[in-house]
């Protein structure tokens, strides 16, 4: 989807669904003493912020490849990559 041609709209729904996914992630990665947010998503990559324990984690690389990349890309199909930003 070029950029140029997509509306406020369907830029707001689009956020929705990755919100709504991260929404159900979340919780798994509370529970580790961490958590994820939603930064921006641009040219359809998602940019999240982790925080907490998952900062600095040598694991938080792989689950955000392995588990919140994976499920963006299968329930919002829009969706290119994950990546993170810093603090």
């Amino acid at each position: 989807m070029d950029p140029a041609t997509t509306s406020p709209a369907s830029d707001l729904e689009l956020n929705a669904r990755v919100q709504d996914v991260l929404d159900q992630i979340r919780p798994h990665v509370q529970a580790d003493g961490g958590d994820i947010e939603l930064v921006d998503i641009v040219n359809g990559v998602v940019q999240i912020r982790l925080a907490g324990s998952c900062v600095g984690c040598m694991y938080s690389m792989m689950t955000l490849q392995a588990g919140v990349e994976r499920m963006l890309k299968e329930r919002v199909p829009e969706i290119k990559a994950v990546e993170a930003v810093p603090l």
